[in-house]
């Protein structure tokens, strides 16, 4: 794979291009660039298959430089020193993100992954997917990327009626009586939900508030009566919490 390093301090450059000569001889490193205006240059000139992009970058972040470009024939890895900084959108649209400094397992398991959605041909829907959650503030507009076996689907969270564990899998029941099999675990959607409305009440179960017709009791079994008749249970971990959420 051709790739790019889009960052604009040195030393964060080289470490990464050491790592991926080190750790990733898949890659073949054909340009780097300090800032957007340089790397939209050079990925237009070059035309790569990857990039590794810094988020936060001096005059254009790297989001800002993804908006100018407007195609995306490309994978995109960000590189970030935060962990708060856009993260929360690029997960929203099953993208990938490192942290600084670079671990060699990770980047490892990134580029991996690059290469396998390089064939599928995904990532330009997953990008305007991103640059809408980022400067969009309205959620209701926002919507999440859903990696399934041959496809991503784009689903807003309001479509989302509640979400299963299905081991490493999750099962997604939607409000139009569709249900996906997603490839994520999921404590991923738990973390990403929470401001949508969306309650953990259960290890495999997390609904969303707008769905729940009651909380129902029996001794001391507690479950949720959902709007489209599902009963889902509680566990007596999480009923205190449960009970808060549902009064606000």
């Amino acid at each position: 794979m051709k790739a790019v390093i889009i960052e604009d301090e040195k030393k964060n450059r080289v470490q990464l291009k050491s790592l991926l000569v080190k750790h990733c001889k898949q890659v073949r490193l054909i340009g780097e660039a300090a800032d957007a205006d340089e790397g939209i240059k050079m990925i237009k000139e070059i035309n790569p298959d990857l990039i590794f992009l810094d988020i936060q970058m001096p005059h254009q972040s790297g989001f800002d430089m993804l908006a100018a470009l407007g195609e995306y024939n490309f994978e995109v890895i960000f590189v970030t020193g935060y962990d708060q900084y856009g993260v929360q959108a690029i997960k929203f649209s099953a993208l990938d993100y490192l942290l600084k400094p670079v671990k060699p397992d990770e980047l490892i398991k990134a580029v991996t992954k690059a290469e396998t959605k390089k064939r599928k041909k995904q990532t330009h829907e997953q990008i305007i997917n991103l640059l809408s959650v980022v400067n969009n503030s309205r959620k209701t507009e926002h919507r999440i990327a859903l990696p399934m076996m041959k496809e991503i689907r784009f689903i807003s969270p309001d479509e989302i009626i509640r979400c299963e564990s299905a081991n490493n899998y999750t099962q997604f029941y939607l409000q139009n009586g569709e249900k996906l099999l997603v490839s994520k675990g999921i404590y991923a959607y738990d973390e990403m939900l929470k401001d949508y409305h969306f309650i953990r009440c259960h290890q495999s179960h997390l609904v969303n508030r707008i769905f729940i017709k009651s909380l129902l009791k029996e001794d001391t079994i507690f479950e949720l009566l959902l709007k489209d008749g599902s009963h889902i249970p509680v566990s007596r971990l999480k009923i205190d919490m449960v009970k808060e959420e549902l009064i606000k």
